[in-house]
């Protein structure tokens, strides 16, 4: 399979994600690959191992929708259900940067849960700078992730998809295949054809291939007989927003006096970030900065 490809880091290095075109056919594709962002994301969380997975697939997948959509801000990928896998988040911004957390019932009742996604929904969010924001919610179903977010880019996007998503302990990775819209009719039944065709190989891909397989010998592998266009990686790389800013602020939104009774209590108001695992700490005078004409810039520095 000829493979065009530009120089660079096309090797599917770790934290890339690459952009790739099938020349003759009306599909595109994106593959990802994140190994210390991933790594980041999950080393001060003792998750089981059911629950590492599966937030690893969905941080992979951010990654992909973000590549693959048009935005400038912040995608998140959310999973919420009444079972034992409360809430999976993942964000990705329109720059590559990710962070993922997850909320869970103990390990035990997770080992008897069996599927994560039997219920509950999946929302696709996109937040912009200017204030706009968009969303899509698709049901759970009891499908794995990769065919939920199918169906999301099938209802929301019209936009036919096929997504392979994996993840271990040390890394998550993700394909994404997309058809391409085509006018003429008679191009679109050979299309319809070559897009079964190519599910049906990317259905063949198997895990350790995608964490682990260079991405030239990957789509070389899968697709024989196409010609594509393999582009340069670009880097991805975990990044949490949280600030001692945002943290005032919502114990500002809180008001005086829960955050008093809460300092009463225990001598000091401390917030983790549920990201990252970072401590910020308020003691009494920043709590009086708070609900005064001081700047939360001036409290004490946070701890780590």
């Amino acid at each position: 399979m000829p493979v065009a490809v530009g120089t660079g880091r096309w090797l599917m290095s770790g934290d890339l994600l690459h952009r790739f075109l099938f020349e003759e056919l009306p599909v595109r594709g994106h593959l990802v690959r994140l190994d210390a962002s991933w790594r980041a994301a999950v080393e001060h969380h003792a998750y089981p191992r059911a629950v590492s997975d599966a937030l690893g697939e969905a941080m992979a997948a951010a990654a992909l929708m973000a590549g693959a959509l048009k935005f400038e801000g912040r995608l998140s990928l959310q999973v919420e259900s009444p079972g034992p896998l409360k809430l999976l988040l993942a964000q990705c911004t329109h720059r590559h940067a990710v962070r993922g957390v997850a909320r869970h019932e103990p390990a035990a009742d997770l080992a008897e849960a069996g599927n994560l996604f039997a219920s509950g929904r999946l929302a696709v969010t996109i937040e912009q700078p200017e204030g706009d924001r968009y969303q899509g919610m698709v049901p759970l179903t009891g499908a794995p992730l990769a065919a939920s977010l199918e169906q999301y880019f099938e209802r929301s996007e019209q936009l036919p998809s096929r997504l392979v998503l994996a993840a271990t302990a040390e890394r998550a990775a993700g394909l994404l295949l997309q058809r391409v819209a085509v006018g003429d009719e008679g191009a679109r039944a050979d299309a319809d054809d070559a897009w079964l065709r190519i599910g049906l190989l990317a259905a063949t891909l198997r895990p350790e291939e995608l964490l682990e397989m260079p991405c030239r010998d990957l789509l070389g592998r899968l697709f024989p007989e196409d010609d594509i266009r393999l582009f340069e990686g670009t880097p991805v790389w975990f990044q949490c927003s949280c600030s001692r800013e945002r943290v005032a602020g919502i114990l500002q939104a809180l008001g005086g006096d829960e955050v008093q009774a809460l300092l009463a209590e225990r001598g000091d108001v401390e917030v983790r970030c549920e990201f990252c695992n970072r401590a910020w700490r308020f003691d009494a005078v920043d709590v009086a900065g708070l609900f005064s004409t001081a700047s939360p810039q001036q409290a004490s520095p946070a701890i780590h």
